[in-house]
């Protein structure tokens, strides 16, 4: 995809005008890059880091249908979701794959489990098909062993799905760019400023500045339509053509433990001891991973996010309350990452109550689009594209039932020894380049890395044909070693140096600077705060159970109100949905006879 001198060869071709420029190399820039493809436009994306640097790597991994959105009353939100989702799944089999997810519910809980029932019955009925089921608590134990069993009265469990956010943007980007070769890709490319038009009064934006983070050199490309998709980070762009701030950003933390301490075999969901609000725990690559905050970033957008140590003891304080007898501590902690939200401002104090759907907004001829989640990235392009179908006159129609992702029908010849699993992980997360990745690898490079579901080739495709720039990009983003070994993989430096170096072409002092860059790096990031500056969640749960205690025999009856007002609503919305899909379903037939 990327060979030895592609930067060269993609910023010799940057001088002719373009279609279009997107700024922003996170999901949202990868698919609008994709369907701009698809529709034949001349198209450059340009990301001032590494592609997926930002929101999209740092997600929570999950591919969910919006279950959340339902209790603001976004039916159609909540559709558009679970269908994007069942996409996702058909299409991208070892890199979205189904979750099951368990929905605790505790004696005190509110929403409890007539309103759950009801919720997932709608959600369920959105998807057109059933998959959730109750469970006693008996049976929910069998399901969730060691979870705490004080007041448990039992769960749901229904159906989700999970994938690798920054795997899925680099096979969306990939699949962009070997559609045709006037579709371009640069990491490490700062836009330093817009450029307009001058023979118009009102000045629109026709190109951008930009400057090359790896040499330094810099280039002014013209484009018929700029198009900012930089999430988090959009204001920055919107501010140079005089538009307000309108986002704000929004800190999202997680832990990760090694599996074998926190085991768990499918996602656990509960509502956080301190505040209620919904907080999980569930497997991934290997490991469990624990999330999610949702708190103001307050801290400069341009460097890396981390965890507070006040968002440590929110999670511990989550972990301690539902899995208690594991008795897990800091020590058990083997990485974190924070991510920021791009959510629009609307004045909420509580920042999980901002609007979290996707905007586009056309402004000084610069087109923004941001928000939205990860499961939806292909709906937030395609409106992107019709925003500005205006400006582009012989733009075909957007096609909205063409494939999220491409069919991926190839064979692994050399790999006959890896069992399906691995099979269906190579093919989903590399695509077409599967058979490549595994043709390049030399004798042994097909096991795994121990403890993780990694395997040696990887690291050696991603350094031959990846676009890595810095090590961090390899370890952090091509493959999560970073996520799921000690010390972010210190351990394997030596090994990884002899398959990695000469694919590279860093002599040992290049490799060496940059080890030391990655290492430090993980150590700020992506370890764990000083433990001193962690405060007690142990005392933080002794503080909320005596509130709640305090507070239940003044709330039941608000509590029991509420639920039941909330549990008919969503029962009648479930009836509407239900009687809505038959209708249509009904008709179709008709319309067939």
């Amino acid at each position: 995809m990327w060979a030895k001198d592609w930067r060269e060869e993609a910023w010799a071709g940057l001088g002719e005008p373009w279609d279009l420029i997107v700024v922003g190399g996170g999901i949202t820039g990868a698919g609008v890059l994709r369907e701009a493809a698809r529709l034949g436009l001349r198209t450059l994306l340009v990301e001032r880091r590494d592609f997926g640097w930002g929101t999209s790597s740092r997600s929570s991994k999950l591919v969910h249908g919006g279950l959340r959105y339902l209790k603001e009353g976004k039916l159609r939100l909540t559709r558009a979701s679970v269908h994007e989702r069942q996409r996702l799944l058909e299409e991208g089999p070892g890199l979205i794959d189904p979750l099951g997810f368990l929905l605790a519910t505790y004696r005190g809980d509110h929403p409890g489990r007539w309103t759950y029932s009801a919720g997932l019955s709608v959600y369920d009925l959105l998807a057109l098909q059933w998959t959730h089921r109750h469970y006693s608590s008996q049976d929910f134990q069998m399901l969730a062993p060691h979870i705490s069993l004080e007041g448990l009265k039992g769960g749901f469990r229904y159906g989700d799905a999970q994938t690798d956010d920054a795997r899925l943007v680099l096979r969306v980007i990939r699949e962009a760019v070997s559609s045709s070769p006037d579709v371009v890709a640069l990491n490490y490319v700062a836009v330093e400023g817009l450029l307009c038009d001058e023979d118009k009064p009102d000045r629109p934006v026709d190109g951008v500045r930009l400057r090359d983070q790896v040499t330094g050199r810099g280039a002014e490309v013209h484009a018929r339509v700029v198009v900012n998709a930089t999430g988090a980070w959009s204001d920055a762009l919107r501010k140079q053509v005089g538009a307000p701030a309108r986002l704000r950003p929004l800190r999202g933390s997680h832990l990760i433990f090694p599996a074998w301490r926190l085991p768990v075999a499918q996602a656990v969901g509960f509502l956080h001891p301190v505040d209620g609000r919904p907080v999980f725990i569930f497997p991934w690559e290997g490991i469990t991973l624990v999330g999610t905050t949702d708190v103001d970033h307050d801290e400069n957008l341009e460097d890396e996010p981390r965890i507070s140590p006040a968002e440590v003891a929110y999670l511990m304080a989550a972990v301690e309350s539902q899995f208690p007898s594991l008795g897990l501590t800091l020590d058990d902690v083997l990485s974190t990452f924070a991510g920021v939200r791009p959510v629009i401002a609307t004045g909420k104090v509580d920042p999980s109550k901002e609007f979290r759907d996707h905007v586009v907004w056309e402004e000084g001829g610069l087109l923004t689009v941001t928000g939205g989640k990860l499961t939806t990235f292909r709906l937030l392009a395609l409106d992107a594209l019709k925003a500005v179908s205006h400006r582009l006159p012989e733009l075909p129609p957007v096609d909205e039932r063409a494939g999220v992702l491409n069919p991926v029908e190839v064979d692994l010849p050399g790999a006959e020894h890896l069992d399906d699993v691995a099979r269906r992980r190579l093919l989903g997360r590399y695509g077409a380049d599967a058979p490549a990745l595994v043709a390049a690898a030399l004798p042994g490079e097909l096991e795994p890395i121990h403890g993780t579901q990694t395997l040696w080739a990887e690291l050696r495709w991603a350094a031959r044909a990846e676009g890595v720039v810095h090590l961090d990009d390899l370890f952090l983003r091509r493959v999560r070693i970073a996520h799921l070994l000690p010390e972010g993989g210190k351990g394997l430096m030596d090994r990884a140096r002899a398959i990695c170096q000469g694919e590279l072409g860093w002599d040992d002092e290049r490799w060496e600077a940059e080890e030391a860059a990655y290492l430090a790096l993980w150590q700020s990031c992506y370890s764990l705060p000083p433990r001193s500056s962690i405060p007690d969640w142990k005392a933080m749960l002794a503080e909320a159970r005596q509130i709640r205690a305090a507070a239940q025999p003044s709330r039941r009856r608000k509590v029991i109100k509420r639920s039941s007002l909330a549990a008919g609503l969503l029962a009648l919305a479930a009836a509407g949905t239900w009687l809505y899909f038959r209708s249509r379903r009904r008709q179709g037939r008709r319309r067939l006879l």
